[in-house]
């Protein structure tokens, strides 16, 4: 099944999500190579496609997993969440219908 993984960004958290930024997307690029990924990305803090020194509120991950447990695992994992970048991280189903 699909799930939506919403991670929020801290203030002031862009120098750390910069630097933890390699590992986490070697997480997404195992996904994507197992064909489990639908779409990850963040999301700006201003409407700008490079906020610069505005960063990011958070990002968005849809992507397949056996179960909630385990997509609420995987995303525990998060070097963002390691390194303080999200406050929060959120896990829900996804039912996909388009495209």
């Amino acid at each position: 099944m699909w799930y939506v993984i919403e991670g929020y960004d801290g203030d002031g958290v862009l120098a750390r999500r910069l630097e933890a930024r390699a590992d986490h997307l070697a997480r997404l690029v195992a996904l994507r190579d197992a064909g489990r990924l639908l779409v990850a990305g963040p999301c700006p803090a201003i409407d700008a496609e490079d906020p610069g020194p505005a960063g990011f509120s958070g990002s968005v991950v849809i992507a397949e997993f056996e179960s909630l447990a385990d997509a609420r695992t995987w995303a525990d994992a998060d070097p963002y969440l390691a390194a303080g970048v999200y406050t929060r991280v959120e896990v829900r189903p996804f039912r996909r219908v388009l495209p």
